[in-house]
C-alpha cells in the first residue's frame, strides 16, 4: 500500500489492490485532484477515515449511445414535470449529495473538506452539476468532473422524488457530447440505465484519447 505525503504524485494504477485501493493520505488540493482524475483515480472515504484513493478494475462506465430508457421513464420525461439545468446550483447539489444515507456506509464520504475542494474545482471549470427542479424547488441533482477530454467522471447524485434523479441523468446524457461517462463502481441503478463494466486498461485508453 502506498502512503502519500505533501508531494503531488500517485503510484501507477497497476499497483492498486484487487478491490481498487491504490493509495492512502495526501490532500484534496486542486493539483492532486486534477492529477488523480487524469490518471483514472478518484477519492472515496468516510468522514473518520484518511483520504483513500481508488482505481478499480473493472471500471463501471456508460457509453452514451448505450443509454437505456424504459417505457415508464419515457412517459415521465414526456410529462415534463421537471426542469433540468446545468451549473446553476453546484454547492447546493454537492451538499444534498452529502446528506444521502447509502447502504453499507456508516457516514458520508462527501466531507466538508471535499465539498470545499470540489466547489473550487467548479469555480475553475473542472466540476459540473446537473440540477432538477420542480417549480422552484431543487428535487434532484448530480455532479462530477469534466477535464475537457470528452469523459465525464460522475461523482454522486441525490433525489427527493421518485425518478427525478433519472430525469436529470437521462436529460444530461441525451444532450451531451461526451464519449464516456465514468460511473466508477457498480450500482444496480446505473446498470438499469445501460452502464457496464470494462477493464481498467480500456477505461484508461478512453481517458487519454
Amino acid at each position: 500500500m502506498h502512503y502519500l505525503d505533501k508531494d503531488i504524485w500517485f503510484p501507477h494504477v497497476n499497483n492498486a489492490s484487487p478491490d481498487g485501493l491504490l493509495a492512502i493520505g495526501g490532500d484534496l488540493s486542486i493539483e492532486r485532484l486534477l492529477l488523480a482524475y487524469k490518471n483514472g483515480i478518484f477519492p472515496w472515504f468516510e468522514v473518520e477515515e484518511p483520504i483513500l484513493w481508488w482505481s478499480p478494475d473493472p471500471r463501471f462506465v456508460l457509453f452514451p449511445e448505450k443509454l437505456k430508457v424504459s417505457k415508464s421513464m419515457k412517459q415521465v420525461l414526456r410529462i415534463k414535470d421537471y426542469k433540468v439545468t446545468i451549473n446553476k446550483a453546484f454547492k447546493e447539489v454537492i451538499t444534498e449529495c452529502s446528506k444521502v444515507n447509502r447502504q453499507g456506509q456508516t457516514g458520508t464520504w462527501i466531507t466538508e473538506n471535499m465539498i470545499e475542494a470540489y466547489v473550487k474545482m467548479h469555480e475553475l471549470g473542472f466540476a459540473k452539476s446537473v440540477e432538477v427542479w420542480k417549480e422552484d424547488l431543487l428535487v434532484a441533482g448530480l455532479y462530477g468532473i469534466d477535464l475537457g477530454n470528452n469523459v465525464f467522471s460522475g461523482e454522486s447524485m441525490f433525489t427527493k422524488e421518485s425518478n427525478a434523479s433519472k430525469v436529470g441523468f437521462i436529460t444530461f446524457i441525451k444532450n451531451t457530447n461526451y464519449k464516456l461517462i465514468d460511473c466508477q463502481v457498480y450500482t444496480n441503478h446505473l446498470e438499469s440505465l445501460g452502464a457496464e463494466e470494462i477493464s481498467r486498461d480500456e477505461f484508461l485508453e478512453n481517458l487519454s484519447v
